[in-house]
C-alpha cells in the first residue's frame, strides 16, 4: 500500500492504464490512510468512500480513457460537489446540500477522477490558519503542534500524509502556497483568468478581488501540477521560450527571514548560474504589494463575506467576537469575526482607492512586462510552520505587521499571477520548506520546466508518515 500512496496522480494513472492497478486497489489504499491518519490531522470534513469505491468498481468494465482514469481526488471543501456540503465552517449551512458540481469538479471528472473527499478550511476561506467551529483544527502531519496553513490547510495535510493522489485548493492570498510550504507539497496557483471561478464558496463579486484568485493543485511532483492546471483550465500549457532568466532578489533588512530559507535560496543562486542568468534586484512593486492586497481584499469591509454568514450583519460579528473573547457561547469562530472587523480598519478610503486604482492599472502592465522571459523565485514565508495561532496574529494584527511577513506571498495575487510553489528543504527541526516561482500569465511552461530541474535537484516531495499511527 506504501507504494499506492507515494505515486503521484500522473503515475497512477499510467499504472491503472496498464492494468498493473485497479481503481479500487488504489481507491482503497487512500480510504485506508485517510482513517489512519486523520485522528491526527483533522484533515477530511466529508468522504464520499462508499460512493468512491463504487465508481471504482464500475470503472473495471469502461475504457481507460481520460487523464486521471480511476485516480482518487480530495478537493478543499469551497468546492462544490453534488452531494455534498459546502459549509464554509458555518453551523448555519451544515444542512445544505450542494446540487451541482463546480465547474472545475466537472472538469475532473470529465478525465475519470474519483472524488474521494473533501478537506477542511477556515471559516469562510477567511484566514491563514485552518480551524472552524464545525470540524474543528487541521494539524500539520510533520509536526501536529504547528499550523498547517490556510485556507486549504486540509488538503496540503491530506497530501503530505500520501491521502489522495492529488488534491485541488484556491488562493487568493496564499491560500494554496501556504499549506503547500507548511506540509511540503508541490502547490500551483494559476493566474488571472486560467481557471473558472465558478461554483466555489463564497463567491467573489468584486472585479479586482476575483483577478487575485487562482485555482490548482496540491501535488506531489510537478507533473502533477501542470497535468492538473490542463485539465482545469481546459487547455495545453503553451511551449515558453528556451531562453529565460531568473531573479532570486537580495532581501529586504525590512522583511524578517529564517536562516534556514535564505540559505536554501543561496544554493538555488549557485545551482541555476550554471545555466542561466540569475539577478539579484528586487522585483518592480515588492514593498507595495502587501499593502494593494489589503486594500483590494478590504475595499468593501468584507460586506460579501458578511453577506454569506446567514442572518448576520456586522454588529453581530462584533457581539460574536466579544462573546469568543469572554469565554462566553459563540456561533462565529474568533478567526473569522476578528478578521472582518480587522478588515473593516483596514479599509481604504474613497480617496485612496482612487488614488491606488490609477497606480494599479500602470503598475500590472509594468510587471506584466518585467516577467517576459523571466522567472521570480521568493520566499513564501519568513519561516517553516509556526506554531498553531502565531501566523494569525502576525497578519491580522492591528499595527498592521501583514506589510512586512506578506509581500513575497501576496506578490503573485496582487498582480493576477501563475505561481508554482516547490518544496526545496527542511529547517533544523526538520519542517518542510519551500520558495515561490513566478512569472507573468501565459509563460507557466516556464514554471513547470524549471520547477522540474529544482524538484530533481532539491527535496521535492517526500511522503510524511512521522505521526501515521501505524508506524
Amino acid at each position: 500500500m506504501n507504494s499506492i500512496l507515494d505515486l503521484d496522480a500522473t503515475s497512477l494513472s499510467a499504472k491503472i492504464k496498464a492494468n498493473q492497478l485497479t481503481p479500487k486497489e488504489a481507491a482503497e489504499a487512500y480510504i485506508n490512510q485517510i482513517r489512519a491518519t486523520h485522528p491526527v490531522i483533522n484533515a477530511v470534513t466529508e468522504e464520499r468512500f462508499a460512493d468512491a469505491l463504487a465508481e471504482a468498481e464500475q470503472m473495471a468494465s469502461r475504457p481507460k480513457e481520460g487523464r486521471l482514469f480511476g485516480v482518487p481526488v480530495s478537493v478543499k471543501e469551497c468546492f462544490h460537489v453534488k452531494g455534498t456540503k459546502t459549509t464554509g465552517g458555518l453551523s448555519a449551512r451544515t444542512r445544505i446540500i450542494d446540487k451541482e458540481d463546480a465547474e472545475i469538479i466537472r472538469r475532473l471528472k470529465r478525465e475519470g477522477a474519483i472524488i474521494l473527499c473533501k478537506t477542511n478550511t477556515p471559516s469562510l476561506c477567511f484566514c491563514q490558519e485552518t480551524d472552524n467551529l464545525v470540524f474543528g483544527r487541521t494539524n500539520n502531519p510533520w509536526n501536529p503542534s504547528c499550523s498547517a496553513g490556510g485556507s486549504s490547510g486540509g488538503e496540503g495535510a491530506l497530501i503530505a500524509v500520501g491521502g489522495a493522489a492529488v488534491g485541488i485548493g484556491a488562493d487568493i492570498g496564499g491560500s494554496i502556497r501556504f499549506p503547500a510550504h507548511f506540509n511540503g507539497v508541490v502547490g500551483f496557483k494559476s493566474g488571472f483568468g486560467q481557471v473558472p471561478h465558478e461554483g466555489i464558496f463564497p463567491p467573489i463579486s468584486h472585479p479586482v478581488q476575483q483577478s487575485m484568485l487562482g485555482v490548482g493543485a496540491l501535488a506531489k511532483s510537478v507533473d502533477d501540477a501542470k497535468l492538473i492546471h490542463e485539465i482545469l483550465s481546459g487547455r495545453h500549457v503553451p511551449a515558453a521560450s528556451s531562453r529565460f532568466s531568473v531573479i532570486i532578489p537580495v532581501l529586504p533588512a525590512a522583511f524578517p527571514m529564517q536562516k534556514a530559507t535564505v540559505a536554501c535560496l543561496e544554493n538555488m543562486a549557485a545551482h541555476l548560474k550554471n545555466n542561466v542568468s540569475v539577478d539579484h534586484d528586487p522585483p518592480p512593486y515588492l514593498a507595495e504589494s502587501a499593502q494593494w492586497w489589503q486594500w483590494i481584499m478590504s475595499v468593501d469591509g468584507s460586506k460579501y463575506l458578511i453577506g454569506e454568514i446567514l442572518e448576520m450583519r456586522m454588529r453581530h460579528v462584533a457581539t460574536e467576537w466579544l462573546k469568543a473573547k469572554a469565554g462566553l457561547p459563540h456561533r462565529l469562530h474568533p478567526y473569522l469575526t476578528w478578521a472582518l472587523i480587522a478588515s473593516r480598519l483596514f479599509k481604504p478610503t474613497a480617496s485612496t482607492w482612487r488614488r491606488f486604482m490609477g497606480a494599479f492599472s500602470i503598475a500590472k502592465t509594468t510587471v506584466q512586462n518585467y516577467l517576459q522571459s523571466r522567472v521570480l523565485i521568493l520566499p513564501v514565508y519568513h519561516s517553516t510552520a509556526p506554531a498553531h495561532g502565531q501566523q494569525y496574529r502576525e497578519i491580522f494584527s492591528v499595527r498592521r505587521t501583514f506589510r512586512k511577513f506578506l509581500p513575497f506571498i501576496t506578490y503573485a495575487n496582487t498582480f493576477g499571477l501563475p505561481s508554482l510553489t516547490l518544496p526545496v528543504g527542511e529547517d533544523e527541526n526538520g519542517m518542510p520548506l519551500a520558495v515561490q516561482l513566478i512569472t507573468a500569465t501565459g509563460q507557466e511552461e516556464l514554471l513547470f520546466r524549471l520547477g522540474k530541474d529544482l524538484e530533481r535537484t532539491f527535496r521535492g516531495y517526500v511522503r510524511c508518515d512521522r505521526y501515521d499511527p501505524r508506524t
